[in-house]
């Protein structure tokens, strides 16, 4: 099947798709992305996604490339074109194409906009989460504005192959204090000791993950018991259940940590049903 990609203002064959040399994300990882999941040719949690990608922009001082409901269409088409059931749809903004300098273009340019879409095999994905997989933990060496979906990922590309090295899915980041952060490419989550669901809040130095918050509302609906609180690795291994959250992974439960197994070293009760429940409450919102 031909792939189509939409790069600045048009739609070209995904082969030929291409930026320029100069283009600032390419030179100088000065750009931002966002990824929404797919559900029946829909885009899942598409509001928190949008407004994370607004505030990621103006953090970082780059012009909005269109309006909300242009871009909607944007990933719309995209999604269309490659006749994306279930899967991924990816954007990237960055601040343009400008002779290569550190300062900010001056006059500014246009911001440049890339996004492709991509299938996921959704029997595939939940034959993974029902077996559960691993995480190693890696020391935090990321910058200080983790909040900011930023495309400069060298650390967490680094620690995601140290945890593909090493048999892993993911890999967590342990701050100086020993804390768990979260992983190279989704938030962390335990069911503690005492039966409390626990992830890092999001003062901290990390992602406001999109699937993490639309998660939180489907455990207050289920009136779990739940806490914005920091865990260690040790706690982490000790804990009843351990899963990640993201747009790629939805809610996957992971059954070890650095080769030590969580609970039983099955993925959970809480955990699975979290995975179902998230899922289905994605579905009905999609747009």
């Amino acid at each position: 099947m031909s792939r189509f990609a939409y790069v600045n203002g048009r739609f070209v064959r995904h082969g030929q798709a291409a930026v320029h040399i100069e283009d600032r994300g390419y030179q100088l990882a000065d750009g931002v992305y966002e990824v929404w999941a797919v559900f029946d040719g829909k885009l899942a949690d598409a509001a928190g996604h949008f407004t994370r990608l607004w505030r990621s922009l103006d953090e970082l001082k780059i012009a909005h490339p269109m309006s909300q409901a242009a871009l909607t269409v944007v990933l719309r088409e995209a999604v269309r074109r490659n006749k994306v059931r279930d899967g991924l749809v990816y954007l990237q903004v960055t601040r343009g194409v400008a002779p290569r300098d550190h300062a900010f273009p001056n006059p500014a340019v246009p911001p440049a906009v890339v996004v492709t879409a991509k299938s996921v095999d959704r029997a595939a994905a939940e034959a993974k989460a029902a077996r559960g997989l691993s995480v190693v933990t890696v020391p935090e060496n990321r910058w200080g504005r983790c909040d900011i979906k930023s495309i400069g990922l060298l650390p967490n590309a680094l620690a995601k192959q140290a945890a593909r090295q090493r048999g892993a899915v993911e890999a967590w980041f342990v701050d100086e204090l020993g804390l768990v952060t979260e992983g190279a490419s989704s938030n962390a989550w335990i069911v503690d000791s005492e039966g409390r669901l626990r992830t890092r809040d999001t003062q901290a130095n990390i992602l406001r993950g999109i699937t993490r918050t639309s998660l939180m509302e489907v455990i207050a609906d289920e009136g779990l018991p739940i806490t914005e609180q920091p865990f260690t690795v040790e706690e982490a291994k000790a804990a009843r259940e351990a899963f990640i959250t993201g747009a790629g992974t939805l809610v996957l439960p992971i059954v070890s940590i650095d080769g030590v197994a969580v609970g039983d070293g099955k993925p959970g009760p809480v955990a699975t049903r979290l995975r179902a429940l998230y899922i289905q409450r994605a579905k009905e919102a999609a747009i």
